[in-house]
């Protein structure tokens, strides 16, 4: 049986990161306003993850507020009109509708309508799975402009009495337009993960046992151990095989940028890396707190407005959590 030959559409040959945007929540938390209900102390929250605050959204500031923040600073600062873009892709794990997507909703207050919109959950991995998806299907064709954004607000799935996680969290998102590029500007991706490791860290119940009156409202809950455990020595191994990929070693970066898990978490992977001391190293958890999907994005843009000099070089980011899952690759910083 003969039939017509399909016509496959191809875009361009690479595509690089033009603008980061970010937009964090309006209140500031410090460790003394959470210990009361974990029983510990600011000295403990600091020597175990290096937070010193939080930021958190008001009750009215929903993650999609954040989001939308985020994304018209990144699209102003791109000079891609908004109505150029037609891929946009939220990582997130705490839109509180099942449906519709954020991303429908952004694009829309951005000015990027009819984009091809959707949400994507790989948690703290999430922001570096949706750039590996922008870059894929703008080379492919099917886009040519993408709007990726990392979005939590993680203050809505938080138990204040749960010592596993609770302190950890903050609100936020950053965000990013991608396009065309007349050079590589974002490398191949190492991702992947382990649901064996489901029950590491994840939310303590599911919807229907809440609608059916058997749990509290769903909260993040976490095996402090095994995540530590597997983000060091796992996710060091990844790290490095992403610069393998890229073609590169550690002495062609000029910075690191890891999720922003703990900071413990972040000076052994310096350590692992051998990193080089001219390497600069990505480090926001001290007050925006662990922001999950928003993590990578919202560091980078701290890091690129203390470092205006590192635009141009080229930034190692890996992201890893819940599922279990990570994703890492080499950008070139805008």
């Amino acid at each position: 049986m003969t039939h017509p030959v399909l016509t496959q559409s191809r875009g361009v040959e690479f595509t690089r990161i033009y603008s980061y945007g970010a937009a964090r929540g309006d209140l500031l938390v410090p460790n003394s306003e959470l210990i009361g209900p974990i029983d510990s102390s600011d000295e403990w929250i600091q020597q175990r993850t290096g937070i010193i605050t939080r930021t958190r959204a008001s009750h009215d500031v929903s993650a999609t507020d954040l989001a939308s923040d985020a994304a018209k600073e990144a699209i102003e600062k791109s000079g891609v009109d908004a109505a150029l873009i037609d891929l946009v892709i939220v990582a997130t794990i705490s839109n509180v509708q099942q449906t519709p997507s954020m991303a429908a909703v952004v694009a829309d207050r951005v000015g990027s309508n009819p984009a091809a919109a959707y949400d994507t959950n790989a948690a703290c991995a999430g922001f570096s799975y949706a750039v590996t998806q922008a870059d894929a299907l703008i080379r492919s064709g099917a886009a040519h402009y993408a709007l990726v954004i990392g979005a939590e607000k993680l203050s809505d799935v938080v138990d204040p009495t749960d010592r596993s996680i609770s302190f950890l969290l903050g609100d936020g998102a950053g965000a990013v337009v991608i396009g065309p590029s007349d050079f590589p500007g974002i490398a191949a991706p190492v991702w992947g993960s382990d649901g064996s490791k489901a029950d590491a860290v994840g939310m303590n119940a599911t919807l229907t046992q809440f609608r059916d009156g058997e749990t509290t409202w769903p909260t993040l809950r976490q095996e402090g151990q095994t995540v530590f455990r597997w983000a060091v020595w796992e996710m060091a191994k990844v790290a490095k095989q992403a610069l393998e990929v890229a073609g590169i070693t550690v002495d062609d970066l000029a910075a690191f940028i890891p999720h922003q898990a703990n900071m413990r978490i972040v000076d052994e992977f310096a350590k692992q890396l051998g990193l080089p001391e001219t390497v600069v190293i990505g480090r926001d958890i001290a007050n925006t707190g662990n922001t999950s999907a928003a993590s990578i994005p919202l560091a980078t843009h701290r890091l690129l407005a203390d470092h205006p000099e590192l635009s141009g070089g080229l930034a190692l980011q890996i992201g890893f959590g819940a599922g279990l899952v990570f994703g890492a690759q080499v950008v070139v910083l805008p």
